[in-house]
């Protein structure tokens, strides 16, 4: 009897997520309200607020939902076949991919990853952490495998993540639209360099 209570209790919670996101998705998260919500499931604001104790748990709650796709494709490429160098590229380009169409196509939503972003919500800093450590998996197993330089796999990790935050971060991507180059694949690239090692440079006799 518990474990169909709480499985139900479970169905409402994301009924109430996929409710909240369908209306984000429409007007913005900001102008949806709890009562909205309720009435898109047509049931009482009092038992939204059952499983949710303010608008903005709903609000991280779908916030939670978009990220953590991303965070399950970037799973599923650090654990996949393939060079460092190319999981690190495919890892970076499926991160830019999912905030440039959520900004090409769900302009809503994506008010919602920049709200996150600038108000630093507790959900937004922990999905950093998590992304940041699938990353340095991916170096730290290229520095094993010897494919790039032993060193601090979390330092690297942090410092590729700076270099190419602007293909991520939802202000940064609106301010740098107009910009040409760098190309995401030109700033991998450039990551890169400082990883793998270089032949030494031998003098010509």
């Amino acid at each position: 009897m518990q474990a169909e209570k709480e499985s139900e209790g479970k169905d409402i919670h994301r009924q109430i997520v996929e409710a909240a996101e369908r209306l984000f998705r429409q007007v913005g998260f900001q102008k949806t309200t709890v009562a909205e919500i309720a009435r898109e499931l047509r049931m009482s604001p009092a038992n939204v607020y059952r499983y949710f104790g303010a608008k903005s748990e709903i609000n991280a709650a779908v916030c939670m939902d978009l990220l953590g796709k991303i965070e399950a494709e970037a799973e599923k490429i650090a654990s996949s076949r393939g060079t460092a160098a190319q999981r690190m590229r495919n890892l970076v380009a499926s991160v830019e991919k999912a905030h440039s169409k959520l900004y090409m196509s769900d302009r809503k939503l994506h008010e919602l990853i920049a709200a996150a972003i600038t108000e630093n919500w507790t959900i937004m800093r922990k999905h950093n952490q998590r992304m940041t450590g699938i990353l340095e998996q991916i170096i730290a197993s290229g520095m094993a495998a010897g494919e790039f330089h032993p060193g601090d796999a979390a330092l690297a990790a942090r410092l590729v993540n700076t270099a190419c935050i602007r293909f991520c971060h939802p202000r940064l991507m609106v301010e740098y639209e107009q910009e040409s180059e760098p190309v995401l694949d030109q700033m991998v690239d450039f990551c890169l360099a400082a990883l793998v090692p270089h032949p030494p440079f031998r003098h010509q006799t």
